[in-house]
């Protein structure tokens, strides 16, 4: 018998849908055909009636059909006071539909940032949530202990949006039984146990410390202009976007879209900095040392990186 797959689309954009119909490796009906998945229901992709979807949505909530991968886009909306009815179906709280479906699904991943941590709602009157966390917090909506009859707690797949081919290679592993070693914020290690700035063909002018203060140059984009590569956990530079690029390589500071606490409360494309040292660094680095090596790393910079091109 196929396994069933169920897209919920919750407080979303549709910008994880659209990176969907972008994977390559495998693409979406590659992927179905392989892993022999029935697509029950996309919002975006199927054509049944109001009536149908209404059908199949009690089917799956009573047991009468199973559910094997439940994938939710966009937060679990609570507003306004914690009663949902921001966000209905059927004139009913979504998120009573988002804690029925969980409770039968073999495995539930939250498929974007926003579905993942909550995102860009979390701090408004939307009270917005992820499927279990809110930001870097463990609980979200579905509580810290929550797990599917599969075993795993949610499996959070964040990017804004998120990766298609981080989705497509997830719901493979899962359809076809394989373990997969999670992080800390139960996202698969495989893509997010690296960090944008891995990969980076910027890596050079960073650890020279060759510093850009405006976009288009090819030096590093770190200690100006905000990128988040040497901090935040993804695949970018690993699995290029359309298999081709990511934002550093055409000049973009990564903008940290994989953080639990995306978006940052802070402006975009400026690095806050004490005495000319980013206030964040990376894991395990410690400031003083950091400004120790990274001044004598830009005295002992070649001068074939001083001389950089402009252009990208």
């Amino acid at each position: 018998m196929p396994l069933s797959l169920f897209w919920l689309q919750c407080g979303a954009c549709g910008g994880d849908s659209m990176s969907l119909l972008s994977a390559q490796s495998p693409d979406l009906i590659t992927l179905l055909e392989m892993a022999d998945v029935e697509a029950l229901w996309h919002p975006s992709l199927s054509a049944g009636s109001p009536a149908e979807y209404r059908g199949l949505v009690r089917a799956l909530v009573t047991g009468e059909r199973p559910l094997d991968v439940l994938c939710i886009e966009g937060p679990i909306i609570r507003g306004p006071g914690g009663t949902g009815m921001y966000d209905t179906y059927e004139g009913k709280p979504k998120k009573d539909l988002v804690a029925a479906l969980a409770r039968r699904a073999r495995f539930v991943v939250a498929v974007g940032t926003c579905a993942a941590f909550g995102g860009i709602g979390a701090d408004g009157e939307i009270e917005a949530m992820g499927a279990q966390f809110l930001k870097r917090e463990r609980g979200g909506f579905l509580g810290a202990g929550f797990v599917s009859s599969g075993g795993l707690p949610v499996v959070n797949l964040p990017g804004c949006p998120c990766h298609g081919d981080v989705l497509t290679g997830t719901l493979a592993l899962l359809c076809a039984g394989e373990t997969i070693p999670l992080n800390e914020y139960q996202s698969p290690l495989s893509w997010y146990g690296m960090l944008v700035h891995q990969g980076c063909v910027r890596n050079e002018y960073h650890e020279y410390r060759v510093e850009e203060m405006d976009f288009g140059e090819r030096g590093c984009l770190f200690f100006h202009l905000g990128c988040r590569g040497p901090l935040a956990h993804g695949p970018c530079n690993k699995l290029l976007w359309n298999g081709r690029s990511s934002k550093p390589r055409v000049g973009v500071p990564c903008v940290g879209c994989t953080e639990p606490d995306f978006p940052h409360a802070h402006a975009f494309f400026r690095t806050r900095n004490i005495a000319g040292i980013p206030i964040e660094l990376p894991d395990g680095v410690d400031r003083a040392h950091y400004l120790a090596y990274k001044g004598m790393a830009a005295a002992a910079a070649p001068q074939r990186l001083r001389q950089r091109e402009t252009g990208v």
